[in-house]
């Protein structure tokens, strides 16, 4: 049931093909605890305190050195095409629990580290810290997606997407813009 390495490998120039900039939230995912997913149509997002209704002022799966939770991580964005290939059987499988989907490049040469995305009424900026895909994406998608993710020359495409801090409050809806801002 799992994508094998030669269906990723295909896949990759129709990935890589993506929209750069101007694609919309296709879905919000809330993770208000492990493995728990809530779809909602909007979602409001603080830089104090992460995304309203989510985990990770409590309990993130990353900190700082002095033990609050990590900014970089506030907000995850999956692209669409990825998840569709690797989410195969979607009633017996967690979905990946990304705050959104979006089809877009979100490769480092498309989106650098620093960047500013506008979205909704929201502003991000793609973290430094890379999402190689955890234990649980293995788990889930198989150990030929999670390497995929991982492979020499991989990296800079962020196929697991990116991960984002929240740098103006606001709010974001299925079927808002991502864009990048100059």
């Amino acid at each position: 049931m799992y994508v094998t390495q030669g269906e990723l490998n295909r896949a990759l120039p129709d990935i890589l093909a993506a929209p750069k900039d101007g694609a919309a939230i296709e879905m919000l995912c809330l993770r208000p605890s492990r493995n728990k997913r809530e779809f909602v149509d909007q979602i409001a997002l603080t830089r104090e305190h992460g995304i309203r209704g989510e985990r990770w002022l409590e309990d993130p799966w990353l900190r700082d050195q002095d033990g609050a939770p990590h900014p970089g991580i506030q907000v995850s964005i999956l692209p669409k095409r990825t998840l569709n290939l690797v989410w195969r059987d979607r009633e017996s499988t967690v979905h990946p629990g990304d705050t959104f989907i979006v089809d877009m490049d979100l490769s480092l040469n498309n989106l650098p580290t620093g960047q500013l995305l506008s979205v909704g009424t929201s502003i991000l900026k793609v973290s430094d810290v890379f999402n190689t895909g955890c234990v649980k994406w293995k788990s889930r998608y198989g150990v030929a997606a999670k390497n995929w993710v991982t492979e020499p020359g991989h990296e800079g495409l962020r196929l697991r997407g990116i991960l984002c801090s929240i740098e103006l409050d606001g709010v974001i809806k299925v079927g808002d813009l991502l864009r990048k801002t100059v």
